[in-house]
């Protein structure tokens, strides 16, 4: 039997189901939504863990779907086979029962918030276009026409969409005599990018007027479904919804209805005969707990798998970074004092660190503290809870990098980093003391770059034999070579000038201790090695006369180096 196609980057559940496209059912959540009846429900997830896909099955579920000439679409052929169709006539009786809005404001991410707002009407103008079969119900008055004609027009007063969602939710309660669902899609996505582009307060302004008349004050509201990756109350985008139930991370309920757990992620595995590789996927894409559910990143894992079906031997790589902003990190880094700079090598070094929890981040406040920050990295998905526990009101938590894809992302921006603050660095210094033979100097640079950098490789010799070369090669004076052929072994660094008359060429050997006191030691150890395996005979053999040697030991952070 052929098997099904996994894909990528599909959102519309009839889309999936209908072309016969592998899909990991999540149906159950229908029947969690209809047994806990909450009348508005904020689900936080991080990014591309299923959110979206899960909005268009609940559409596709609850919606009495209309086509652009108002016959009724029958979607219950979808969720044959899918768990809640085993769930009874109590859930089935809701299916295709409500009209439903569904909004994703995701569009907004934009330069200005002339451009965002622009794009927010768009969306709503669509999904007024969407349902544009309500405008032939004679319940609807030629006014109440004349506003929805306008708001699907992209009229240009503003007041048409302060309230637009709950206006829509009117007209189409008039129209199918029930109360409406509305589903919105990445909430805090507008609010994210309009605090990093500086138009903030106008954004925060619009998205609370919006949701407090859709969500607040409606009362032709059945139930709403928000997603997003953060709780964001202090905004007051929900004041005074006192109906409002949040679904964290940390929260009990909903636990399995994003993200992949182990059987599911087993499983297809196993259907596409890629047992073996279960060891690899969950070293890379595991990690993750919600509740007390442990979770795999879907994206990633859908992305790994195709890979492998075409070629078996394909690795594992980070699939998630393509598609999450990792600017997060980099601010991280950016901002890091000493403490901060030793907690990520802990950490990737796969060590855990203690924080304060809070869960209701503002983007505004993000950078005032740094547990503001490191909560931030939590609930986007670039940290995980180990373990929790409380002190009085505050509540800690134990955190660790999740899995090898996201200790991968953080290595990457800490690479990049690196190298954009090397080449924004002024070096000249540092070379004039290799070159003048100024020992001191030379240490004192090198290890004040090293105090200010994040190390990831547990101070082995390679670390730091990529770390000089590094600042060696931002040179455009000299060729920099590693562990090339000469006398009768291999020197850790050469530097030297393109031309051999009047040049100068430069031999670096390496050592590391663990022992403070043995530095000055192994310093001269490494001049002996040069020595005695005549490092510098193909550099005289090639003509070079002024021939300079350094012995360089790194203890830590600190180094120290001695010239023959």
């Amino acid at each position: 039997m052929e098997k099904k196609q996994i894909v990528i980057g599909y959102e519309d559940f009839r889309e999936l189901i209908e072309k016969g496209y592998y899909y990991v059912d999540k149906s159950h959540m229908i029947k969690e939504l209809l047994d806990r009846t909450d009348k508005v429900n904020l689900f936080t997830r991080p990014r591309r863990f299923g959110k979206t896909l899960n909005l268009s099955m609940l559409r596709r579920f609850f919606e009495f779907e209309m086509d652009e000439d108002g016959e009724k679409i029958d979607n219950r052929n979808l969720f044959e086979g899918l768990k809640i169709s085993s769930c009874g006539q109590t859930y089935l009786s809701h299916q295709q029962q409500y009209p439903v809005i569904n909004l994703s404001l995701k569009s907004a991410k934009q330069p200005n918030y002339s451009l965002a707002y622009t794009m927010l009407k768009r969306e709503i103008a669509a999904e007024y276009d969407r349902h544009r079969y309500v405008l032939s119900c004679q319940k609807l008055t030629e006014k109440e026409k004349d506003q929805y004609q306008g708001i699907m027009g992209l009229g240009k007063d503003p007041a048409l969409y302060i309230d637009s969602l709950k206006f829509l939710s009117a007209c189409l309660s008039k129209y199918h005599s029930e109360n409406v669902i509305i589903l919105i899609d990445e909430y805090d996505v507008p609010l994210e990018n309009a605090w990093a582009s500086g138009f903030y307060e106008e954004m925060i302004t619009f998205i609370r007027s919006l949701f407090e008349s859709a969500l607040k004050t409606n009362p032709h509201l059945e139930f709403a479904v928000i997603t997003g990756c953060l709780r964001i109350s202090r905004e007051s985008i929900f004041t005074g919804l006192n109906n409002l139930a949040i679904h964290s991370i940390l929260s009990p309920g909903y636990t399995d209805a994003f993200g992949f757990t182990e059987n599911e992620v087993k499983r297809m595995l196993t259907y596409y005969e890629l047992e073996d590789k279960y060891p690899e996927v969950q070293s890379w894409y595991d990690g993750y707990r919600f509740g007390q559910q442990e979770i795999y990143n879907p994206w990633s894992i859908i992305n790994y798998v195709q890979a492998a079906t075409i070629d078996h031997e394909s690795f594992p790589k980070a699939y998630w970074s393509n598609t999450s902003s990792n600017s997060i990190i980099r601010e991280l880094v950016d901002d890091a004092d000493l403490e901060t700079k030793a907690e990520i090598e802990s950490l990737i070094s796969g060590n855990t660190i203690e924080k304060p929890v809070h869960e209701d981040i503002t983007y505004g406040e993000i950078h005032k503290s740094k547990d503001n920050l490191w909560n931030f990295l939590y609930f986007t998905g670039y940290l995980k809870k180990i373990d929790e526990r409380k002190d009085g009101r505050k509540i800690y938590l134990t955190l660790a990098i999740p899995n090898e894809e996201i200790i991968s992302i953080y290595e990457d921006t800490i690479l990049a980093w690196f190298d954009e603050k090397v080449q924004q660095t002024d070096l000249s210094t540092f070379f004039t003391a290799i070159e003048s033979g100024d020992c001191k100097t030379f240490g004192r640079i090198l290890s004040g770059l090293l105090l200010e950098t994040i190390s990831f490789y547990d101070y082995t010799e390679n670390y730091y034999h990529g770390f000089l070369a590094g600042l060696l090669k931002t040179s455009k004076e000299y060729r920099v070579y590693s562990n090339r052929e000469s006398g009768t072994g291999r020197p850790d660094l050469i530097m030297k000038t393109p031309t051999v008359r009047d040049g100068t060429a430069v031999i670096f050997e390496l050592k590391v201790t663990d022992e403070y006191h043995k530095m000055d030691e192994l310093c001269h150890a490494a001049l002996k090695q040069i020595a005695d395996r005549d490092f510098a005979a193909a550099l005289r053999a090639e003509g070079y006369q002024e021939i300079k040697k350094y012995g360089i030991c790194f203890y830590r952070k600190e180094c120290l180096v001695v010239k023959e």
